[in-house]
């Protein structure tokens, strides 16, 4: 035998403390509809709130001990029976009546003696109403939810690309491979600590502090650029060689003005990640490069990077020099506050050094230099 699968039924909560109201409407209303009865305000409420409420509740106003009006305020003050549409069918025919009605939240108010056309159409319209008002909620939350899985979806592309992006830089200096996460996250270190300071704080939002962490591992990625023969030069560089490894800070703003114009749109953290390549070398005092900007003229987020990535080259190995301790790059950090670091932000690095610290220890270049991070830093074993 087949199976039919006819639409189910709409179904009406009859609520009315007079038995033979309820009989009266049941019979009335049950060849299109199926009926469910409630004696009380308290029993609609249970009943409402049900793993089956109805769709549609047909409310007297007049019962004891909690009237309609009552049992109304309760199912629009509660989220789980608040979309359920709710019309009067009374006997109080007053205007203000209907009025307090409409006010709490009810769709329609409908007076008796009843004509069952009326109701019967009163009914079928705000169905209807509520059918379409329930597929456009529906649709609203599945778009939401993909919406939200998409900003995911983009937002792990996004991480992606800038790690493998910052990843060519890295590959040519092999002995610096931790440096990317260290300096990301000294970053974020710093612009937590200074988020609430005077200076800062307008400009270093939620916001702002998660672009400044997605965009940082990119500030050298203009190194791509530079030739072997300087980049990985063992000795001190000659006065031409350095005027070549300076470029790296406009090729690498230049390398992503051009990834951004190729989308044909602003991307935040691409904006944060140009400002932090070509000015991360720029010096409180003016002495840096590529512009020679001097104190507030060189952006936050560069200012910031200038902290994170000196501490990060005095404590590493680098093919032209050995690593040295956190104690001795606190001393070479500190004469320079004020002359190559905004001093807020190096008294900020002062205050987290055992942060710093942790940070440098977690993102070690290798496991084989774990032990050799511990006695750079002077690590304890409970850190």
């Amino acid at each position: 035998m087949v199976e039919l699968d006819y639409p189910l039924k709409s179904t009406l909560l009859l609520v009315d403390d007079a038995p033979d109201s309820l009989m009266l409407m049941s019979e009335l209303l049950s060849d299109t509809y199926r009926i469910k009865v409630a004696n009380c305000g308290d029993l609609a409420l249970k009943i409402a709130a049900s793993a089956t409420p109805p769709d549609l509740i047909l409310l007297d106003i007049m019962m004891p001990d909690m009237d309609g009006y009552e049992v109304c305020r309760r199912l629009k003050s509660n989220p789980v029976t608040m979309n359920i549409p709710v019309i009067f069918l009374t006997s109080m025919d007053h205007v203000e009546d209907e009025e307090k009605g409409l006010a709490l939240g009810s769709i329609d108010y409908i007076t008796k003696p009843i004509s069952l056309p009326i109701v019967k159409a009163r009914v079928k319209a705000h169905l209807a109403l509520k059918t379409m008002a329930d597929f456009l909620r529906d649709k609203n939350d599945y778009l939401e939810l993909e919406v939200e899985k998409r900003t995911r979806e983009l937002s792990a592309i996004q991480d992606v690309t800038i790690l493998a992006m910052a990843s060519l830089a890295e590959t040519r200096d092999t002995e610096t491979g931790g440096h990317i996460r260290r300096t990301q996250f000294y970053v974020k270190a710093l612009a937590e600590k200074l988020k609430t300071h005077p200076r800062f704080s307008a400009f270093l939002t939620p916001n702002n502090i998660n672009m400044l962490f997605k965009s940082a591992p990119l500030h050298d990625i203009g190194k791509v650029g530079i030739p072997d023969r300087i980049l990985l030069k063992p000795g001190r560089l000659d006065p031409a060689e350095f005027e070549i490894m300076k470029t790296h800070t406009t090729l690498g703003y230049n390398a992503i003005s051009h990834a951004e114009t190729a989308l044909g749109t602003t991307v935040d953290f691409l904006s944060f990640a140009k400002t932090i390549a070509l000015s991360h070398q720029e010096k409180w005092d003016g002495s840096g490069y590529p512009q020679g900007l001097i104190g507030d003229a060189i952006p936050i987020p560069a200012r910031l990077m200038a902290v994170a990535d000196v501490y990060d080259a005095l404590i590493s190995r680098r093919i032209y020099k050995a690593a040295i301790s956190h104690d001795q790059a606190k001393v070479i950090m500190a004469e320079g506050r004020g002359t190559h670091f905004d001093a807020d932000i190096y008294d900020a690095f002062a205050a987290i050094e055992d942060e710093f610290q942790r940070i440098a220890l977690r993102f070690a270049d290798a496991e084989r230099e774990i032990e050799n991070k511990r006695d750079y830093l002077g690590v304890k074993d409970s850190v």
